[in-house]
């Protein structure tokens, strides 16, 4: 078998024995996100527009702002 061939198949036995990407933390800030739209839209009344403004703090903290007004 060529050198290369074999180090091919060695790559993808590498890949599929890695351990799996967990995105526990993504889905749940997901799901906190369609609940505030679901929140800003039973407080307002109806359909939202949002704007965003995003921040990096000193500390490192990357901070997102949303602001929820009622659409028209």
């Amino acid at each position: 078998m060529p050198e290369d061939k074999l180090d091919t198949i060695a790559l993808m036995r590498a890949i599929a024995d890695s351990p799996k990407r967990d995105n526990a933390v993504y889905h749940q800030a997901m799901a906190q996100a369609r609940k505030a739209f679901e929140d800003a839209e039973a407080e307002l009344g109806g359909p939202v527009e949002v704007t965003i403004k995003t921040k990096r703090k000193r500390s490192g903290a990357y901070v997102v702002k949303w602001t929820f007004k009622p659409l028209g």
